[in-house]
């Protein structure tokens, strides 16, 4: 094995194939669309250098700023509901289900492995009105209010599609959050049970810091792919009513693809790739800084 790692000729050999797809797969086309951001145009039409145009008409541009809220604000949101009910399933798993937790943990999970757009149209027929009333409104009627109709405003469409994404993917984040709290030594729990902590004393002195480093991953993960919420709101709703529910990356996909405006397209798309380089950061340097204090 050493002889293979010192020869360098076998180093190149191993190396460059892999390099080599990475840079055309992943490097070339993010210059390209960043190169992209400066002109204005497409294929047909032609392309003109336009400088930073497209930028400053980003920054004036009121649907585009719309999606910029609706994308972070659905980015916090579902953020927080995931980590959060993913850590307190996952504390169910390891500290009262304990070796009992597979059938339920292959349950919470299962969603995740659904397509998106069926779990999309499985939620859109769960608050459906008229003919074909979904369950939600069915309860409501029972309790003797009447039908909502939640695709018809931007709140309800919002929270549907929080719920759904809640439903689908916590399965996922309290398994990953499960593997991280199984590396934590049960000597230590038991020496501080036995010093008298117990219940929330445990998990907030004992058992939160020392998941932290799987905590912070999760929110990282969590977080870019929320800021990158495409399909599921698509298949809910459109992106509507009208477009008060459309995310960054579907005002994007409209205006690159239907409008065939590539350059303003590829600047929405760097300024979302900006958008998760900063939230990334952010909750790194908040974590560093919990650290050093």
């Amino acid at each position: 094995m050493n002889r293979v790692y010192g020869d360098r000729k076998t180093i190149l050999i191993l190396l460059i194939p892999p390099l080599a797809i990475y840079v055309l797969l992943k490097v070339v086309p993010v210059l390209w669309s960043l190169g992209l951001s400066f002109f204005q145009g497409n294929t047909l039409r032609g392309f003109e250098f336009v400088g930073f145009d497209n930028f400053t008409t980003f920054a004036t541009d009121g649907a585009a700023l719309q999606s910029l809220w609706v994308t972070i604000g659905f980015a916090l949101i579902a953020t927080v509901s995931q980590v959060t009910f993913g850590y307190l399933l996952a504390l169910l798993y390891v500290f009262v289900l304990r070796k009992g937790s597979a059938f339920v943990r292959t349950a919470v999970f299962f969603p995740m492995v659904l397509p998106t757009v069926a779990v999309a149209l499985l939620f859109r027929s769960f608050v459906a009105v008229g003919d074909n009333q979904g369950p939600v409104n069915d309860v409501i009627n029972f309790f003797g209010g009447s039908s909502v109709e939640f695709m018809a405003s931007t709140a309800g469409t919002m929270a549907t599609a929080i719920v759904m994404t809640l439903w689908s993917s916590m399965g996922f984040y309290a398994v990953l959050l499960y593997t991280g709290l199984l590396d934590i030594p049960d000597e230590i729990i038991e020496s501080a049970r036995l010093d008298g902590a117990g219940g929330l004393r445990l998990v907030r002195n004992i058992i939160v810091p020392l998941s932290a480093p799987i905590l912070l991953s999760s929110i990282i993960f969590s977080l870019n792919s929320t800021l990158k919420v495409f399909d599921s709101l698509l298949a809910l709703n459109g992106g509507g009513p009208g477009t008060s529910t459309s995310p960054l990356t579907l005002y994007m996909y409209r205006t690159a693809f239907e409008y065939a405006e590539y350059g303003y397209g590829s600047t929405i798309a760097l300024v979302l790739t900006l958008l998760c380089l900063v939230f990334t950061l952010t909750v790194f340097r908040s974590s560093s800084k919990r650290v050093e204090d």
